[in-house]
């Protein structure tokens, strides 16, 4: 559990989500359990950051779709899952804005930025080297890395000595246990070894509430 998690509770009852696929498991866990009462969700494809033009393309036709229904948008996608291959300057920030001026991109990085804190993580990886992902990540792999070939996942990944997981919804052990090939698969493509830690959900309730309350506070 990451001891640096906070929440308090806050309602999205006036505010559109539009998120990264990646994170659809754990929005809709916040759905389900009444955290995230959100006016509407929407999504992209998952792991578009591989697809620059494409995220591009599904973003904004996603922050034109909340605007028909509110205009308080909060953005759940990291900094630095878009940069425009045809300008660099062309930032996430940028692109968001673009659309929708008013709307609030959460402070993140990326998506594990998103559901724990960089000192839990530099704890847990202590001085191995670390490649983190979240179980989007796992159940898309094969969408995710279907253009890489196998120099590339070497050139990625095998300057880390583990991937490890940052998981909330217990998704990692049901793979182990329902199909444990699919993870050794990814392991042997990888050439580095997979494990997981659970993660708590209050550490993303506190960022998607602090996006909520600067947005609203406006």
């Amino acid at each position: 559990m990451d001891v640096n998690d906070t929440s308090q509770s806050l309602s999205f009852s006036d505010i559109c989500i539009v998120s990264c696929g990646i994170l659809k498991s754990e929005i809709n866990h916040l759905q389900n359990d009444g955290f995230l009462n959100a006016k509407k969700v929407l999504f992209t494809a998952p792991g578009l950051h591989e697809w620059q033009l494409e995220l591009k393309k599904q973003l904004k036709n996603q922050i034109k779709t909340a605007l028909t229904i509110s205009d308080k948008i909060v953005v759940v996608y990291g900094e630095r899952c878009f940069m425009d291959p045809n300008d660099p300057s062309r930032v996430m920030d940028i692109l968001i804005k673009e659309e929708c001026p008013e709307a609030v991109r959460i402070k993140a990085s990326n998506c594990v930025d998103m559901l724990t804190s960089s000192d839990y993580r530099e704890k847990i990886a202590g001085t191995n080297k670390v490649h983190w992902i979240t179980p989007g990540w796992l159940k898309h792999w094969n969408y995710i890395f279907k253009d890489w070939d196998k120099g590339k996942a070497n050139e990625m990944f095998q300057q880390h000595e583990k991937i490890i997981v940052a998981d909330a919804i217990g998704y990692y052990e049901k793979l182990i246990n329902e199909d444990p090939e699919k993870i050794l698969e990814i392991s042997d493509w990888t050439g580095v070894p997979i494990e997981s830690v659970n993660v708590s959900f209050k550490y993303f309730k506190s960022v998607l509430e602090e996006g909520a309350k600067r947005l609203l506070n406006r």
